[in-house]
Formats: C-alpha cells, structure tokens, sequence
C-alpha cells in the first residue's frame, strides 16, 4: 500500500476554508456578513440582551405585596416514619426527632401528615397535626399533644 493508494474515510468530511480569498466562496467576511457586533470576534451576547434597549425584565413594573416572605414553614413527617423509627409505647417529640436525625431542622416547628399506616401505640408531641393524621394515631391507641 502506497500513499496515494489511501482513501479517505466515509466519515470525513471537507471542512469550509473561511476567509480564504475570494476564489475560495468564503472569503473576505467568511460567513460573518457586514459590519456590527456579530461580524466581530470574541462575540457573545446572552440571550436576554435587547440590543441595547431597556431590558423586559426592567420595564414590568415590580408591584403588589408577596406574603412568601412571611411564610411559617413546618418540618412535615409522615405517619409511615413514626412507625419505622419508633417501639411501642414510646413519646416522640421535635428534640427527639432531631436527635435521631429524622428531621434535619425543626423550622418553625414540627407537622404529623397521616401518609402510611401507623400500627404503634405512641404519644406524639407536635406543633401542628393534620386531622387524618389525629385520628390515625388515636386509632391506633396513642396521644397526640399540641406544643
């Protein structure tokens, strides 16, 4: 085999030569047109940007008021965690919880949701319930105490 008897691949393909004269058809501008701030190069303009004009998001006008920032958030347990962390008999509370690394922050306090079964007999010491959830733990022949 020689070196002229080589054949290209299949997969290779000619790459456009930009900019090189203007026997080549890319020549002088190489794609780029006339002049302005995409013909230069080193250009990168977000996808926001309008040109120059005020931008959409400064000409709305910020209005109203927005309660998010006075939100109390809850730490949220479901029944179904209860059951797996807990013995028959035992008082679960926020500290005890925290303790045992069920919840990570107890936020402004601490929530009972009534997802899953609870088959335990627990006193269970908490800011907020859901009702479900109080008749769940009542069913299964615990407490619930509000803090």
């Amino acid at each position: 085999m020689k070196l002229h008897e080589l054949n290209a691949l299949p997969e290779a393909k000619d790459n456009k030569r930009l900019g090189r004269g203007p026997a080549s058809g890319q020549g002088k501008t190489a794609g780029h047109g006339e002049k302005g701030q995409k013909a230069r190069s080193g250009v990168s303009i977000s996808a926001w940007f309008q040109g120059g004009q005020t931008p959409l998001y400064r000409r709305i006008p910020k209005r109203g008021f927005n309660n998010k920032r006075f939100e109390i958030k809850y730490a949220c347990i479901n029944l179904s965690s209860l059951n797996k962390f807990f013995k028959d008999g035992d008082v679960v509370s926020p500290e005890i919880l925290k303790e045992k690394g069920i919840i990570k922050k107890q936020l402004a306090g601490v929530k009972i949701l009534a997802n899953g079964e609870l088959d335990k007999k627990l006193t269970v010491k908490a800011n907020r319930f859901s009702s479900a959830a109080v008749t769940k733990i009542e069913k299964a022949g615990g407490k619930t105490e509000v803090i």
